[in-house]
C-alpha cells in the first residue's frame, strides 16, 4: 500500500500538479481526422482542461480554450470560417493560435486571445501537446506512421483514472482469472458458450527499454523460447499498450480526460493488400460503457472485462488500502517509473519516452514485437467487433492515411 498523498501524486492530471506537469510533456491523441468532416468543431477535455478542437474552412486544425473571450460562451458551438472559428453568440472569430481576428460591430479588433495548444496530424489522428516549449517531436510509432497499414480507431470514455488502466497492462497474471474463470462464469450465466482458458503463469518479468517496458511471461505448456517469454509485449511509457504481431496490431491508448475519467483510444491496424488503394482516412467510432440493470459493467469479451476491472476499482483507486503481492511487481515498477519521471520533470529533465532527435523519429520508431498472437487470446468468446475492419469497410472508402 502507499499513502493517500503518494496516490494523489500518481493520479493527478491537472495543470500545476506534479503529475499534471509531467503528463503535459507528451503528445496525446484527441480525435480522428475523419471526424472533422462531419463535426468540424468539437469539445475536448484533456488533462483536466476544457478545450475546443476545430478545423477551419481552409483545413487548418486548431485547439483553443473552451470559452469566448467576450462573454464566456462555449466555443464548441462555434461556426468554422475560412480563417478560423466564429463564436455563435456575437461573431468574434479566432485563428488556430487563439487570437481574435474579427470583432463584428466593434470599431477595431482588440489584441485579445484565448489559450491555444499545438496540434499535429499523424496516422489519421489529431494529436495535442499541452506542455512547455520547446516541445518534443510527435513520436512516429511504427503502427501510427507506416504507410502500408490500414487503420481504424475507437474512442470510449471510462469513469476511472488512467493509471488503473495502465496498472492492468503491467499485471499479466490477471489474464487467467479475469479473462478465464470470470469470463467463463459471466458467459455461462448469460447463456454464452465459452471454452475456459486455464493456462497458468509460471514466470513474469519486465524489461526497461528506451521508450518504456517489455512485459514478458512464460505460460504453462509453452517452451522457454516462446514469444511471450523471449519477446513480450511493449508498453510505450506512459500510456500505450501494444498488442499483436507485426503490422496486425492494436495500440491501446489510455488518455487522461481528468483525474476521474479516461478516454480509452484504440488504434487498430492490419497490413494493406497490395492490390488495394491507399487508405484516404481512418474510420472512427465513439463508444460508451454499457451496464446491466444492477449497474455492473457488461463484460462478455476480454476488453470489456478489463474495463470492468478498471471501473470496478472506483473513480480513483484508493491504493492506501491495497496489499500488493509478488504478482504485482510490474505494477510496483510502473508506479516507481511514474514517480521517478515526475521528479525528472521537476529537475528540468526530459521524462522517459520523449523524442527530440529527428534521426530517431524517421521514417518511424520501431521496437521489439511478438511474431504471433498470444495463445491465451485464441480460445473462448471473442469480441465480435475484434475485426475492426468489418465495420470500417462500410463506414468509409479505402485510400492513404494522411500525415
Amino acid at each position: 500500500m502507499i499513502s493517500k498523498e503518494m496516490n494523489e501524486r500518481l493520479t493527478q492530471t491537472g495543470a500545476g500538479t506534479p503529475g499534471g506537469e509531467w503528463l503535459r510533456r507528451y503528445w496525446w491523441p484527441i480525435a480522428a481526422v475523419s471526424e472533422l468532416k462531419t463535426e468540424p468543431v468539437q469539445p475536448v477535455r484533456l488533462l483536466g482542461e476544457d478545450l475546443t478542437l476545430f478545423q477551419s474552412g481552409r483545413g487548418d486544425v486548431g485547439l483553443i480554450g473552451e470559452r469566448c473571450a467576450h462573454r464566456a460562451i462555449s466555443l464548441a458551438y462555434g461556426i468554422p470560417q475560412e480563417n478560423g472559428l466564429r463564436c455563435a453568440y456575437h461573431g468574434w472569430t479566432y485563428d488556430t493560435a487563439g487570437h481574435v481576428v474579427d470583432m463584428p460591430f466593434e470599431p477595431a479588433c482588440l489584441p485579445l486571445k484565448v489559450k491555444a495548444y499545438p496540434v499535429e496530424v499523424l496516422g489519421g489522428l489529431v494529436w495535442a501537446y499541452l506542455g512547455p516549449e520547446p516541445r518534443p517531436l510527435l513520436p512516429r510509432w511504427e503502427g501510427v506512421a507506416r504507410s502500408d497499414i490500414d487503420r481504424t480507431v475507437s474512442f470510449k470514455p471510462l469513469p476511472c483514472n488512467w493509471v488503473q488502466c495502465m496498472d492492468n497492462s503491467m499485471d499479466p497474471v490477471h489474464f487467467e482469472h479475469l479473462h478465464g474463470y470470470y469470463g467463463d462464469y459471466y458467459n455461462r450465466k448469460h447463456g454464452i458458450e465459452q471454452r475456459l482458458r486455464t493456462a497458468r503463469h509460471l514466470k513474469i518479468e519486465f524489461d526497461l527499454f528506451e521508450y518504456g517496458v517489455y512485459k514478458r511471461r512464460l505460460i504453462e505448456g509453452d517452451p522457454e523460447d516462446a514469444d511471450d517469454w523471449v519477446v513480450g509485449h511493449p508498453i510505450i511509457f506512459p500510456y500505450i499498450l501494444v498488442v499483436g504481431p507485426g503490422v496486425s496490431f492494436s495500440y491501446q491508448m489510455r488518455v487522461p480526460i481528468d483525474d476521474t475519467h479516461t478516454m480509452h483510444t484504440v488504434l487498430a491496424g492490419k497490413p494493406r493488400d497490395p492490390d488495394q488503394t491507399l487508405q484516404d482516412e481512418v474510420p472512427a467510432r465513439r463508444e460508451h460503457v454499457k451496464y446491466d440493470e444492477r449497474g455492473r459493467v457488461n463484460a462478455p469479451w476480454i476488453v470489456l472485462q478489463d474495463e470492468m476491472a478498471w471501473i470496478g476499482q472506483g473513480s480513483v483507486s484508493d491504493r492506501s488500502q491495497e496489499h500488493l503481492a509478488t504478482s504485482d511487481k510490474g505494477v510496483i515498477l510502473y508506479h516507481n517509473l511514474i514517480l521517478e519521471n515526475i521528479e525528472k520533470v521537476q529537475r528540468g529533465e526530459d521524462p522517459l519516452g520523449m523524442i527530440r532527435d529527428p534521426e530517431k523519429n524517421f521514417p518511424h520508431v520501431s521496437f521489439r514485437r511478438e511474431r504471433a498472437s498470444h495463445k491465451m487470446t485464441r480460445s473462448g468468446v471473442s469480441d465480435p467487433r475484434s475485426d475492426r475492419f468489418a465495420w470500417a469497410a462500410s463506414a468509409a472508402p479505402a485510400a492513404e492515411s494522411r500525415g
